[in-house]
């Protein structure tokens, strides 16, 4: 059965465009061209994965993102103009998984949809788990967890963290992590890293308070270091 993607998107002519290209590639396509409609065409065809333009008429792509956020966790790629920076900042803080700039080829599109659909489909099929001190992930289950609490993490972060703990105490660069969690290294990409890193750091210091676990290097990467809990 084909992947089914939902294109959420005012413009007909880039709609037209994407739906050609994606349906030549084996997915099957559904759009709408208006955030209000988006929520009933997600809930009725439960896409494998949103292309989501950010400006749109009535509801915003902002709105939607945070709607569909409530909903689940499908995977979402952002369309965006390159003026709305802010936005896209805002969308990734959200739980968007990446985001494309207008003007793009159709070509990149499909070559993203389908890196993060690899990604979150889980091409892991066997159980494995990471340790990292207070860090714990199931590879296979798609579940973290830190100093024993569950961490609601997306598919990006999830995957962010685990490239992270697979090579603790190694800095990683941003062009790394990129070509980890993307399947592909897009080099205006590299300062959406940083966003998810605040993403995932916002979380671990829900679960486990002001514990220096991600280490930034600055000029270079990130670092995830394994941190133990004192004990009380």
């Amino acid at each position: 059965m084909s992947d089914k993607i939902l294109i959420v998107e005012d413009e007909v002519r880039i709609v037209r465009t994407l739906r050609l290209y994606l349906e030549q590639a084996g997915f099957a396509v559904t759009a709408v061209h208006t955030g209000s409609e988006a929520i009933p065409a997600f809930r009725q065809e439960r896409p494998s994965l949103v292309l989501l333009d950010l400006n749109l008429p009535g509801q915003d792509g902002l709105d939607v993102c945070r709607s569909l956020r409530r909903l689940g966790d499908v995977p979402i790629i952002m369309l965006t103009a390159r003026t709305e920076e802010m936005d896209r900042l805002i969308g990734l803080e959200l739980g968007a998984d990446d985001y494309i700039s207008k003007p793009f080829s159709p070509r990149e599109v499909v070559a993203r949809v389908r890196a993060v659909l690899r990604r979150t489909q889980g091409q892991l099929t066997t159980h494995q788990t990471l340790q990292a001190g207070v860090l714990q992930i199931d590879l296979a289950a798609y579940r973290a967890w830190a100093a024993g609490r569950l961490l609601d993490l997306t598919q990006t972060e999830f995957e962010l963290l685990a490239t992270l703990m697979r090579h603790k105490g190694h800095v990683m660069s941003r062009a790394q992590l990129l070509e980890a969690v993307q399947g592909i290294a897009f080099e205006e990409l590299e300062r959406a890293i940083d966003q998810h890193i605040k993403n995932v750091r916002r979380k671990l210091k829900e679960a486990v308070g002001d514990v220096a676990i991600i280490t930034t290097i600055y000029g270079v990467g990130y670092r995830l270091d394994e941190v133990e809990l004192p004990h009380a």
